[in-house]
């Protein structure tokens, strides 16, 4: 049985910092691209940021880059979402993704999801 657990969220007040942790079990990690998500209730799930399995190649949504950082450790079947410099708009449930393919082009094409993190930003 697969499972993708998030931790790490909270409560961090405008221009803070967090870092998620997303611990996966029951796949082989290292054969999978994991990816981060955001849902916002009323709004469409967004894509955040991306790492491949293959080539640890990174992608980033425009509206994180340069704040987030996405890493994994393969030998900690874990995948990270370091935030840095939060606005009140990142706030909304945080998921980890994984994926067989080497580079997902959609959230479609994601295989295994977490449940989330809620991450809310305010002063």
């Amino acid at each position: 049985q697969v499972q993708l657990v998030e931790s790490g969220g909270g409560l961090v007040q405008p221009g803070g910092s967090l870092r998620l942790s997303c611990e996966a079990s029951g796949l082989r990690f290292n054969l999978y691209t994991m990816g981060w998500f955001r849902q916002v209730p009323g709004k469409d799930r967004e894509f955040l940021a991306v790492v491949s399995y293959r080539d640890r190649r990174e992608n980033y949504a425009d509206s994180v880059r340069g704040r987030f950082t996405i890493s994994r450790d393969n030998a900690k079947n874990t995948v990270y979402l370091q935030m840095n410099s939060l606005e009140r708009e990142d706030t909304g449930i945080y998921c980890c993704a994984g994926s067989g393919r080497s580079r997902p082009s959609s959230s479609c094409e994601y295989e295994h999801w977490g449940q989330g993190a809620r991450v809310t930003v305010s002063s």
